[in-house]
């Protein structure tokens, strides 16, 4: 799953989507095309959000016909979850949102799949309890996702074990492997805005370390300037590198038992 963080324009989406679909076709990878209508969990009210569900929706599903790509998207209340099921394929909850049952069992109605993220709060054993809800509203089209733990006050770590330990809600495994480095918004920004910081040099470590543990997919945010992303843009891999990314990860992921439940012996070891 890749794309911009937000739709700045239709433009600008479009392009992207135009070029991701090619490094990932060129490689033989399944593409989902992300990017959000609205950001509502900014942390001032003056940052960019995005152009809205009316019009985003609109935009998201041009990009789905024009270069026949499934979308994902997140809501963030439960209103939303009918009509953004009508475009979306896959129905993003967001981290922060990762226990609302309300919101949960909305999307679940939809029928779409179901990507809910882990709480940057929460032990990786929740998901067990979110996922259990999309089931319980009927829908087993459920995956979670891993997207870091938060360490004090403003740092996040990714601890490897996440990884394994979140199976348990048995169902695919997504690794975010950006927004897992961010750093919490403490920059100001003219006119008012705040932005996160990140720190985009270690994406590709992440992203081996998640590949190589057996992830079933991966999810990042990509920009072709992520320097004037008006959002998340430290924590954007910019587009003229992922190709290259991309070509090393598949190689890991060929060579990695990850997805294995490695058989350990503990009899005594004899000669």
């Amino acid at each position: 799953m890749a794309g911009p963080n937000v739709i700045e324009s239709e433009e600008h989406v479009m392009k992207m989507a135009k070029h991701i679909k090619a490094i990932t076709t060129k490689l033989g990878l399944p593409l989902i095309f992300k990017s959000s209508f609205d950001k509502a969990n900014r942390t001032s009210s003056k940052s960019f959000r995005g152009p809205g569900m009316a019009e985003g929706l609109k935009i998201l599903e041009k990009v789905k016909v024009a270069y026949d790509l499934p979308i994902v998207t997140d809501v963030h209340e439960s209103n939303q979850c009918e009509a953004v099921g009508k475009i979306a394929d896959i129905i993003q909850i967001p981290a922060f949102l990762c226990r609302q049952t309300d919101l949960l069992v909305a999307a679940a109605k939809t029928g779409r799949i179901i990507n809910i993220k882990k709480g940057q709060f929460c032990a990786p054993t929740v998901m067990v309890n979110s996922a259990g809800k999309i089931r319980g509203a009927g829908n087993e089209n459920v995956m979670v996702c891993e997207r870091g733990t938060m360490f004090g006050y403003n740092d996040l770590i990714v601890d490897p074990r996440n990884l394994e330990w979140i199976r348990e809600a048995n169902c695919p495994v997504v690794a975010d492997i950006t927004h897992s480095l961010q750093q919490p918004a403490g920059k100001q920004l003219d006119g008012g805005g705040v932005a996160s910081g990140g720190f985009r040099e270690l994406i590709p470590c992440i992203a081996r370390t998640a590949v190589a543990v057996g992830v079933d997919g991966i999810f990042m945010e990509v920009h072709d300037d992520p320097l004037s992303a008006p959002c998340d843009g430290p924590t954007q891999w910019p587009l003229r590198h992922l190709e290259e990314l991309l070509i090393e990860l598949v190689a890991i992921a060929k060579v990695s038992k990850g997805k294995q439940k490695f058989d350990i012996d503990l009899t005594p070891f004899r000669d």
